[in-house]
């Protein structure tokens, strides 16, 4: 059961997105895929794929039709001079073409549709199937490498099938059809023509290999481009600042160099089989017309048949060569699906526990039993950590750089589970409720504050689905935001840009805050929530949480100790250990307390234990602030 006994978290590795090694894939392997799409897909295009079927059927018959019909045209009407005929010859061969037009239309449209339909219902469930796995897999997933790599990979799935159908439908039925009508014409000149098809497999079979290698390497460097580029364009900010402009470029051109280089180098292979195949080709048709010509000049066999031969002979080079480069194309489409399939076969590994019930917190207590925790297991974090976070009271958790207050605040959220002892939120192991209703039930706001696209009242809204205008614009006024929001051009229905790049680091900050206000949960976490704010409007947001967090449990994780002073109950943490806890008065008490020492640095350095961010004092309800001697409150 996760978070009880002795379990040993999964390895950061162990969840990173690896695609398997495609240099020696399985025999059988493309259609283990194309079955795999199919079972889950094909239920869906059923109807689609029949008419699609059919219309490539009809091509083939129409193309086979117009090598056959070669025959009466030359015997009869230009050997025997039929004149009565050339009417419904021809009109049989304008039918053939209207009939095989329409048919290319109408096989073409409906392919279009069903493979713009697929890449659309599998980036769907990628992102679905993405928003189950944990937050430990995104930590070590780059997120711009992850959507190049999706975007690169998800038209392998659409390939596959429309390759194949395509192939086998159009191409393959195609080839059968012409190669009937060769044998029918004249058995021993298809003998000889078909002697071209042991090298040209040889040939396509060698080329696969180089192709499946190269196209591997090419999706992996296009995606570090690609991501390369966007992590470029969100820190831009950071590159000016420091000048980056130039280190950056030579970056990209190197990457783009070996993108370059890559598909230069598929091109290079793809197209080897295109002289190969033509010079196949010339022999065949060479050694076709030599033996034919020898015929009717010298034995003075009728040309008729000759001239369906070569007709159908020409007209089977092309599904031919489609179907050689087909296997080509084929491995290429490959590689992408099978990654596509090595991101949806990676299992969460926090999932809810079997028969797992809706959390009912009433209280918001937390308890934390002798927790232990580690991301890999030469460095544990936390430590047989046991402290209670009392209902509706402030908790703060103080610490230096590395001692673990964020990981407790991961851990209360359920992003990672326990690797020894339990948390309890009103006397229930939260590992035995839904990680939805856990979550649902309480309020975060992070140091970094992250909004999405989308306007003002969409990020607040975030907080919680349900919430009304009013109490979007009540949340606002809570966070001192209401004042900034209303001065923008569209007031709340502003579009913030991308991660609100068009709002400053406060206003951002205050956003994030109403976001928390509005979900109206009993547990409300602040991981240094006032630090962007000006002096005003930490002041204005002070009152505004003090006000929230009455009758909610608050748990504040601080790097500042003059953020904390007026809490409940501080908890100090020193390497994952819980050293010392109490009130503010209590831990100064003792001179020679971890806390006191922690004071006594930003006492008289005026530095803070990681950051130097003006510092604001969030307050218990009801409690008259205090100032810290030698800080500023």
């Amino acid at each position: 059961m996760p978070g009880r006994g002795k379990r040993k978290p999964t390895k950061r590795s162990d969840l990173t997105f690896q695609p398997p090694n495609l240099s020696k894939p399985r025999a059988g392997e493309i259609v283990a895929v194309i079955r795999r799409i199919l079972q889950e897909n094909g239920r869906e295009y059923r109807g689609a794929y029949i008419f699609t079927i059919l219309c490539l059927l009809t091509v083939s018959a129409t193309t086979a039709l117009a090598a056959w019909i070669m025959s009466p045209v030359v015997n009869q009407i230009f050997y025997e001079r039929r004149g009565d005929l050339i009417p419904w010859i021809c009109a049989a061969l304008l039918g053939a073409f209207i009939l095989r037009g329409l048919a290319g239309y109408g096989q073409a449209v409906t392919m279009a549709r069903i493979g713009n339909n697929l890449v659309a219902r599998y980036q769907q469930r990628i992102f679905n199937h993405l928003m189950k796995l944990g937050v430990s897999f995104f930590n070590d997933t780059r997120s711009g490498r992850l959507a190049a790599q999706v975007n690169e990979n998800v038209n392998g799935i659409r390939d596959l099938l429309s390759m194949t159908v395509t192939s086998t439908a159009r191409d393959a039925v195609s080839l059968v059809g012409l190669v009937g009508v060769m044998i029918y014409q004249d058995p021993v000149l298809s003998l000889s023509s078909l002697l071209i098809g042991p090298p040209l497999i040889w040939t396509v079979t060698y080329l696969m290999r180089r192709v499946r290698r190269i196209t591997r390497e090419s999706v992996q460097i296009n995606s570090r481009l690609i991501g390369a580029m966007q992590e470029a364009t969100q820190g831009i900010a950071i590159v000016k600042a420091f000048t980056m402009e130039d280190e950056l470029s030579r970056r990209i051109s190197k990457l783009a160099e070996d993108a370059e280089q890559r598909s230069n180098k598929i091109a290079r292979v793809s197209e080897r089989l295109t002289p190969v195949s033509e010079l196949l080709a010339g022999i065949a048709f060479a050694s076709v017309i030599a033996y034919s010509g020898y015929r009717a000049t010298v034995l003075g066999q009728p040309p008729g048949a000759v001239f369906s031969f070569i007709t159908a002979l020409t007209l089977a080079y092309d599904p031919a060569r489609r179907l050689a480069r087909m296997q080509v194309g084929m491995e290429r489409a490959l590689v992408n699906a099978r990654m596509i399939y090595e991101l949806l076969d990676i299992e969460p590994q926090q999932s809810d526990a079997q028969g797992a019930a809706e959390a009912k917190f009433t209280s918001g207590e937390v308890r934390f039993n002798n927790v232990s925790f580690h991301y890999v297991e030469e460095a544990p974090v936390l430590h047989d950590l046991s402290f209670v976070a009392a209902a509706g009271k402030v908790t703060a958790i103080v610490g230096a750089s590395g001692a673990g207050k964020t990981t407790l605040v991961a851990l209360l959220q359920r992003f990672y589970d326990v690797e020894a002892g339990t948390i309890e939120i009103d006397g229930q192991d939260i590992s035995k409720v839904t990680k939805q209703s856990l979550r649902g039930s309480i309020a975060y706001v992070s140091q970094q504050p992250y909004l999405f696209e989308g306007t003002i009242r969409d990020n607040i809204r975030y907080g919680r689905l349900g919430a009304t205008d009013a109490e979007i614009e009540q949340a606002a006024r809570q966070a001192a935001a209401d004042d900034f929001i209303r001065q923008q051009p569209q007031g709340y229905d502003t579009p913030v840009g991308e991660n609100g790049v068009t709002l400053s680091g406060g206003q951002r900050q205050r956003v994030s805050i109403a976001r928390a206000i509005v979900r109206q949960a009993p547990i409300l976490l602040l991981d240094e929530a006032t630090s962007a704010l000006d002096n005003e409007a930490e002041a204005r947001v002070q009152q505004a949480l003090t006000q929230v967090m009455e009758g909610r449990t608050t748990i504040v994780i601080a790097h500042r100790l003059s953020t904390v002073v007026n809490a409940d109950h501080i908890i100090v943490m020193e390497q994952g250990r819980l050293v010392e806890e109490g009130t503010h008065g209590s831990l100064m008490a003792d001179p020679h307390s971890v806390y006191a020492r922690f004071h006594r640095i930003q006492g008289v350095k005026g530095l803070g234990l990681v950051d130097d961010s003006a510092p604001i004092q969030i307050s218990a309800p009801n409690i008259e602030t205090q100032n810290i001697a030698g800080s500023t409150t």
